[in-house]
């Protein structure tokens, strides 16, 4: 009895410990709140076109920040936690570079000014923030309800890898049913009007195509958010590394689109390998409960599989 007693106090010793405080919550999500800030009022306050360097030196920014509360989690919550808040963090990088596919192509069709791009993503961004922490928050209430949720998620994370290894998926922006939904509904102005998603004419709000595109890129997050959310619970059930992985990825994902929007046909087996970790991930749910995969192990493969999908299509670049 006296060890049964032991075993339970150090259980609820162990949950407490790895639970996060409030005062780290309120601090995270400042820090957003005060870079988005600094972003949109101060970096960005006028339109202009994002060039190559510009947007390099963004993506080294978000990506040593990111390193950066690794560093803290580290120290703070231990080895296992850091290594799954890195590992959580490559596989949203890893996704993001799915969605800049996506989002060339709805600037393509729209036909959007370089220079109102920036604005769209990040109001996009900023929508896939709250998004993000409200399917997260679903995600972990459904997964201490039922244990079985966590073999869907892994057969829908195992399913879209083989889609993904079978054929490439195509983005026909005419036949999307929201943008069908909301041309009829709203009215749209047939030009862009700056960098504004709203005008006033003949005394009545009307909607500029660039609202559109935000609507599209939105629809876009929810889409592969179905893929993300899923694939961070399989590596952790923390929710503070869960949420902060995928936040930090957002945030760096505009500046990597301005660096790879023109480079994205040239990493022709990134997606075979997105593919090959979403079902690694998917594989790794679903045994569980009988396996289970050390965090050092999961990271490792995913980096392998990263690296290797790169230089394969670097190699491809060259030899083409």
């Amino acid at each position: 009895m006296d060890k049964v007693f032991y075993l339970m106090q150090n259980l609820e010793e162990s949950r407490a410990q790895s639970e996060t405080p409030a005062y780290a919550w309120v601090l995270f999500i400042s820090f957003v709140l005060l870079m988005l800030i600094i972003d949109l009022g101060i970096i960005q306050r006028k339109a202009h076109v994002v060039r190559f360097k510009e947007a390099l030196f963004w993506t080294i920014v978000w990506i040593s920040m990111a390193i950066g509360l690794g560093f803290i989690i580290l120290s703070w919550k231990g080895t296992d936690l850091a290594i799954e808040y890195i590992t959580a963090y490559l596989i949203e990088e890893s996704l993001s570079v799915d969605n800049i596919f996506v989002f060339v192509t709805i600037f393509s069709y729209f036909r959007v000014p370089d220079e109102y791009r920036h604005r769209v993503l990040f109001f996009g961004i900023l929508g896939a923030i709250i998004l993000r922490g409200i399917f997260i928050s679903v995600g972990i209430v459904l997964i201490s309800e039922f244990d079985w949720i966590l073999y869907v998620f892994g057969a829908i994370l195992f399913i879209t890898g083989v889609k993904l290894t079978i054929k490439s998926e195509s983005v026909d922006v005419k036949k999307n049913p929201i943008l069908k939904i909301a041309r009829k509904f709203l009215h749209i102005t047939p030009d862009y009007h700056q960098q504004k998603f709203f005008i006033t004419q003949a005394g009545k709000i009307v909607a500029t195509p660039l609202f559109l595109v935000l609507i599209m890129i939105e629809t876009t997050d929810i889409i592969f958010a179905i893929d993300s959310i899923p694939a961070v619970f399989g590596v952790t059930r923390d929710p503070f590394i869960a949420f902060t992985s995928n936040i930090m990825a957002i945030l760096g994902l505009r500046a990597m689109y301005f660096l790879l929007e023109n480079l994205v046909d040239k990493f022709s087996y990134l997606r075979i390998g997105i593919a090959v970790i979403l079902m690694f991930v998917g594989i790794k749910m679903l045994v569980g409960h009988y396996l289970k995969i050390p965090p050092i192990i999961t990271l490792s493969f995913m980096a392998a599989v990263l690296i290797a999908s790169m230089l394969a299509s670097v190699r491809k670049t060259r030899i083409s």
